[in-house]
């Protein structure tokens, strides 16, 4: 193992609990639907409510969600705002994720 891959127990355990509650983030259906069409544009939230099929007092909610874990960013056009995937790394996840579970020879 490198110098760099060693870690203390404390950084181990404090990764896993960063980690963990980052999967749990993503874990949610509708908090997956909502970055799935964020992959595609940035939107407002009426405009994603409309596209996912909930009201858009839940879909603020998830974003709020969403937000506090550095997934979406949030800009303001006038009176409204607008959301949009955080980076690049949020779409390579979603692509990783997809291409694993579509990988061919798999049971």
């Amino acid at each position: 193992m490198s110098k760099d891959a060693k870690h203390t127990g404390l950084a181990v355990e404090v990764s896993m609990e960063q980690m963990s509650a980052f999967f749990k983030v993503l874990s949610d259906k509708t908090r997956l639907s909502i970055l799935m069409e964020l992959l595609d544009a940035s939107l407002c939230v009426m405009h994603i409510s409309e596209r996912v099929g909930m009201s858009q007092s839940a879909i603020s909610h998830q974003l709020a969600i969403l937000r506090r874990a550095d997934l979406v960013r949030v800009k303001r056009n006038g009176k409204t705002l607008v959301y949009s995937i955080s980076d690049e790394h949020v779409r390579l996840m979603l692509d990783m994720a997809m291409l694993h579970i579509n990988e061919e020879g798999k049971q």
